[in-house]
């Protein structure tokens, strides 16, 4: 269940970080660090290029949460 206050946005991959994290540019052209939910293999099936979907806290709009592929 999301939570009260999320952000949906949606975005493209356009960089592989350190630790299993993705730099993600929006629509708007803003750039932030995006993480898959902790399953095991949710991040692989991931790459740059790829259109995402993410949820964003409205207290940091600076990380997100990948929910969608």
């Amino acid at each position: 269940m999301p939570a009260p206050g999320a952000i949906a946005a949606e975005g493209v991959i356009v960089e592989a970080l350190s630790g299993g994290a993705w730099r993600v540019q929006l629509a708007n052209g803003h750039r932030l660090v995006a993480r898959p939910p902790r399953r095991r293999a949710a991040g692989a099936s991931l790459a740059v290029g790829q259109a995402v979907a993410l949820r964003l806290s409205p207290f940091d709009l600076s990380k997100g949460l990948i929910i969608l592929k």
